[in-house]
């Protein structure tokens, strides 16, 4: 809060004067019955004689008068504490609504959870240790597991002392996360306050500084450890009191929502000891129905309601008629108890008449206090009876229709108090209906409650009835602001309605949007089909489509969701929220996949993510769901290697009709694919029908001769190897079968391409260096044709690759290719052929063609790399060479500064002029580049040994002579190429050398799983190529335009690596994965139970050999002597199984 912000507060806020001295009878005059003396009152209240003369009891209402107030701002207690609080001194009559919003808006005071108001203790009397202990580890402690406002008087006495160092204690020892959780407000009389004085600055503190002397003993001073102080004003001075205003503020705020909005703010008071006098106060607010908790044994106040209603709970209860509604009035007898306990508890009041009518007032709401026996019970799970009073009293104010435990679970999920929910409202004695859950799942949705959607969903939740399209929008309108798919889904948004709009114009579209950005190619867009899109290609069209569904009735909100586990993965995924991530990915389907695409989303999303922490927890848990679906491939394929192959290959319908494989790709998964079962699949397909274990050299025998496999030569698999996935074949003769089993295999292929490879460059070659004829008519010569033509064939080969291979639109296949450094290398080659090619036929440009012709040459022989890829040695290298391109430059960066420096200045020193843009650029690139090597000439350096005709007529310079050197500073040229060598040829040369090694040894540790994965890219390639090679393959591409276009027959190779299963085959692939999940889920649960028992079992056996050597030593050194050393004790060991079983439940 600022001074500009505050400036308004005095015109609303008022404090209260006194203005009408009533005379003090016990003080001679000298004192006025609000406290104050008679010299501190103005002239009007001490000239309204006739006032003062009827006037027997002064009253604040009337004898107090309000001015604006002039104590508020910020408070430093000085030498205390540098955390600034908040104060406000205000009148007793201020509307709490005002003071609420002050508190919650300018004062930034979380929302709470809970309010626990602490009554009684004020004082100097001394507290009780147990009661100190239940401030401390109860009520301290559950409060901040809740988020929760504890108000007290706020100083330096009594309960509000405990309290505050509780409180101060509990913030210390919790992480900065938690350490706002907890506010302790403080809620005094202005009079009573010590030292007020110092707080009264008519327009504001900010802030005030607050002295006290001596802050170890009890005073009526504020304390340091409040977050924020309400000084209630009646025009009294060293009253206690402000107890009215108080109790308004704890019925305003019972009625407003908490932070996540689900349920009404609990509010419990809790009476510690207390005075006769505070029985008012407890019937006033018991009869709004506001619940009470006391701590019985703690003395006074609170022992006697607690005799009262421990002991007279059995009495019987006549009706009675009373002024206006028909009430439950008690009878003699109960009334004679009453007056005796009255009697017992405060044997000096006066008019104890009173005091029994309010005890029986009390007694008749007895429903909503609750009787805490502290000494006895313990203070560990006062958090357990917060809840029971707060419960009690909510079940009694509920409506007939209503679950009466609906309160209670409310309360439960607001706290994030899973054990008590589970241990009191989900132990089999309470029958659920999904009404009764509906409300408490979304609330445990948005606030990150995984523990609670897990115990809905194993009682009575149907998840099916539950998420709605619609509902599905509202949790992604809930997303906080400032994360990275907010500002993703609002600039969906931005983009659909043109302006920014608010959060509840969300819809399903601007998710597809953003996943359609995170998935990328890989599946078809998600929700499409629901918003009647699946149809439209064009971004435009599906904007204005979209747009136009949503200005309407949008009827498919009201439509079940058609996968809603995986719904709710992404959307917890696409947050970030890991627990809750991992447990719908144990409910939703498809598990291997389901986990690679989570890890595909949060890799996708950490690259638009700017803070560094958030970005390291999507990499964490992207790899986490890497490793998940590892492990839940590998047990699967344990299981069964066939239904295992099929998994891989399948084609999903949750997932926009994606596979492992490819989501795998996507998702840059290299520690997937370096699972033996993924190999041993591709290793089935790049080897077609032919048993893996082939020669090499028999293939290539094969390839020319191809009458040899008809022979033994090579072994081929028979059909029933064959793996369930694949769709069989129809009957063939044998001599065509086994030509197509030898020739279709994508080895064939890929040797048949890299030996008419070889042949295209030596052509080249050939063409380029013997038979490169002048244009035309004189040239070209036929083998150059032939180079035409071959290159024609790989052009077409391209463009079936890319047009006519997929399913994917025309725009997604062509941003597809392009990824691909390898298409882009060819794409450079095709390029620069055809320029050279153009520009050869003529002969102005035909140098120019003939010298791009070279450079392509060097293009399509780089190409050969690629071939590598295929090899266990050479693939990683392939890699390790590409990282490395990425040191050189930045080596050539830090070369190049130096370089230049060194240039500039030597030409500069060597020739004073010389206006030849050809030497300049020559010496000052050319030739410092050229010393890094060892070529220096020492004789234009050194000028001693010049011998090389030269002038230094600026005349002749101009006209290209070559200017003698400038002999004075040779002694500078000489350090500065001995500090140029010392720095490039020792230094940047070291560091390149030191990057390269790195490079190496990060990617040769992980070679086998580099290589692994490159290797999938290109067994889909030639997977997906025809069996003749180029310029052959044009037959091919004649005979594929043919079946596919003209006789529409389908293709079988497609299905070894995209499966579209249906109906029962389907179902029996779903549910071999989900048993496969649920063993998988039971082995990882049972190791991380066997971890903890041993280690449980290794400290109690080291707690029992430290406890019998401790015997032995005390035995050894006889009874007479004390022991050596103290017993061992077990409590670490015991918090240590305390914690382990905590982490199994």
């Amino acid at each position: 809060i600022s001074e500009v912000t505050a400036s308004w507060i005095p015109k609303i806020i008022k404090k209260r004067v006194c203005t009408t001295f009533v005379e003090d009878s016990f003080s001679n005059g000298a004192l006025c019955q609000c406290g104050g003396e008679r010299e501190a009152h103005g002239s009007v209240a001490l000239g309204d004689y006739f006032s003062t003369a009827i006037v027997n009891r002064w009253d604040s209402a009337q004898h107090s008068s309000e001015y604006p107030t002039d104590a508020f701002g910020e408070l430093q207690f000085t030498g205390a504490s540098k955390r600034h609080s908040y104060f406000l001194r205000l009148s007793w009559d201020t509307p709490p609504s005002m003071v609420y919003t002050l508190m919650t808006a300018h004062w930034g005071l979380p929302l709470p959870n809970l309010v626990v108001s602490v009554v009684g203790g004020e004082g100097r009397t001394k507290v009780k240790t147990w009661v100190r202990e239940v401030l401390r580890q109860g009520l301290v402690k559950a409060s901040q597991s809740t988020g929760a406002w504890i108000l007290t008087a706020g100083l330096r006495e009594g309960v509000g002392r405990c309290v505050g160092e509780a409180v101060r204690d509990h913030a210390t020892a919790a992480s900065s996360v938690s350490l706002n959780k907890v506010v302790a407000l403080g809620i005094a009389p202005w009079g009573l306050v010590d030292h007020r004085q110092q707080l009264v600055n008519p327009q504001g503190s900010f802030p005030a500084k607050y002295y006290v002397k001596n802050m170890s003993q009890d005073s009526c001073c504020l304390d340091n450890n409040y977050q924020a102080f309400l000084l209630v004003d009646d025009g009294s001075v060293g009253r206690r009191g402000g107890t009215e205003f108080r109790a308004k503020l704890e019925d305003y705020i019972s009625h407003q929502r908490t932070g996540s909005g689900s349920i009404n703010i609990p509010v419990l008071c809790m009476l510690i000891s207390g005075e006769a006098s505070m029985l008012e106060r407890v019937d006033l607010s018991l009869k709004k129905s506001m619940p009470w908790l006391v701590l019985a044994g703690s003395g006074g106040l609170a022992d006697f309601l607690s005799d009262v209603l421990d002991n007279l709970s059995s009495a019987p209860v006549v009706q009675s008629s009373g002024e206006g509604d028909v009430e439950a009035g008690p009878s003699v007898d109960l009334k004679d108890k009453v007056a005796e306990r009255v009697k017992r508890h405060f044997p000096s009041e006066a008019e104890s008449d009173k005091l029994v009518e309010r005890a029986l007032s009390i007694y008749q709401n007895r429903d909503f206090i609750t009787i805490y026996h502290g000494e006895q019970e313990g203070p560990n799970d006062f958090d357990t009876v917060l809840l029971k009073a707060l419960v009690g009293a909510s079940k009694h104010r509920a409506s007939a229709d209503a679950s009466p435990y609906n309160e209670e679970l409310k309360l439960a999920v607001t706290w994030n108090r899973v054990d008590i929910a589970k241990s009191e409202l989900f132990n089999g004695d309470i029958h659920w209906k999904y009404e009764d859950l509906e409300d408490s799942m979304t609330d445990a949705l948005i606030n990150d409650k995984p523990q609670f959607v897990r115990l809905f969903t194993e009682n009575g939740l149907n998840i099916l009835d539950y998420l709605t399209y619609g509902r599905l929008e509202s949790l992604y309108r809930s997303v906080p602001d400032g994360t990275v798919l907010y500002h993703l889904l609002q600039r969906r948004l931005v983009e659909r309605l043109g302006t920014s709009g608010p959060g509840t114009e969300m819809s399903l579209f601007e998710v597809a949007r953003v996943l359609e950005l995170l998935m990328g190619d890989i599946c078809q867009p998600f929700y499409y089909d629901v918003l009647g899109l699946e149809q439209i290609s064009s971004k435009r069209r599906a904007l204005r489509h979209a747009s136009k569904l949503l200005r309407g009735e949008c009827l498919y909100r009201e439509k079940r969701c058609l996968f809603p586990w995986a719904s709710l993965f992404v959307w917890s995924v696409l947050q970030n929220r890991s627990e809750m991530a991992t447990f719908f990915w144990e409910m939703t389907g498809e598990s291997v996949l389901s986990a690679l695409s989570g890890c595909k989303i949060l890799r996708e999303l950490s690259k638009l993510e700017a803070e560094a922490e958030n970005k390291l927890s999507m990499k964490e848990l992207a790899q986490k769901f890497e490793n998940v679906a590892h492990d839940m491939f590998s047990s699967c394929y344990r299981s069964n290697e066939s239904r295992s192959f099929t998994l891989l290959i399948r084609k999903s319908p949750v997932w926009g009709g994606t596979t492992c494989l490819q989501m795998g790709m996507g998702a840059d998964a290299r520690l997937f694919f370096s699972h033996d079962g993924v190999q041993s699949l591709l290793s089935q397909i790049w080897w077609g029908d032919m048993k893996r274990n082939t020669d090499v050299w028999k293939l290539l025998l094969t390839f020319f001769c191809p009458v040899l496999c008809y022979t033994n030569l090579i072994s081929f698999r028979k059909q029933e190897d064959q793996h369930q996935g694949e769709e069989k074949p129809p009957k063939r003769p044998f001599i065509v079968s086994r030509w197509r089993e030898f020739w279709f295999a994508p080895v064939t292929a890929f040797l048949g391409n890299v030996l008419m490879y070889f042949l295209f460059l030596l052509l080249f070659a050939y063409v380029l260096l013997v038979d490169f004829k002048p244009p035309p008519p004189s040239g070209p010569a036929i083998t150059e044709y032939v180079l035409y033509f071959w290159v024609f064939t790989i052009v077409c080969e391209e463009i079936r690759e890319t047009f006519f291979l997929g399913t994917m639109t025309m725009r997604q296949r062509i941003r597809v290719y392009i990824q691909d450094v390898w298409n882009n290398c060819d794409l450079t080659a095709i390029v620069l052929f055809i320029i050279g090619v153009i520009c050869r036929m003529f002969t102005w440009s035909y140098g120019f063609g003939r010298d791009v012709l070279c450079v392509d040459y060097m293009v399509f022989t780089l190409r050969l790399i690629h071939i590598f890829a295929i090899h266990k040695q050479l693939g990683p290298k392939i890699i390790i060479v590409g990282k490395m391109m990425k040191d050189i430059f930045f080596f050539l960066f830090f070369l190049m500064v130096w370089l230049m420096a060194y240039g500039v200045a030597n030409q500069a020193l060597l020739y004073s002029y010389d206006p030849s843009l050809e030497r300049i650029f020559r010496r000052v690139f050319y030739r410092p580049y050229l010393h890094i090597f060892g070529q220096i000439p020492v004789e234009e350096m050194d000028g001693r040994f010049w011998d090389m005709p030269c002038t230094d007529n600026v005349t002749l310079i101009q006209s290209g002579y070559e200017p003698c050197r400038t002999q004075y500073s040779n002694w500078l040229v000489v350090i500065l190429l001995i500090v140029y060598l010392l720095v490039t040829n020792i230094l940047l040369i070291n560091l390149l050398i030191a990057m390269f090694s790195s490079t190496f040894s990060e990617v040769q540790a992980n070679s086998d799983i580099y290589w692994k994965f490159q290797r999938y890219t290109l067994v889909v390639q030639y997977h997906s190529r025809p069996s003749l090679a180029p310029p052959f393959i044009i037959l091919s591409h004649i005979n594929l335009f043919i079946k596919r276009i003209i006789r529409k027959v389908p293709s079988i190779k497609i299905h070894h690596f995209v499966l579209q299963l249906r109906g029962k085959a389907a179902n029996k692939l779903m549910t071999w994965e989900t048993i496969q999940k649920e063993d998988f889920l039971t082995g990882q649960n049972t190791i991380q139970k066997s971890s903890d028992s041993e280690r449980l079992k290794r400290m109690s056996m080291e707690y029992c050999s430290n406890a019998l050597s401790w015997i032995v030593d005390t035995l050894a050194q006889g009874s007479t002597f004390k022991p050596p050393r103290p017993p061992p004790t077990s409590r670490g060991t015991n918090e240590n199984m305390h914690a382990s079983s905590q982490k199994q439940e």
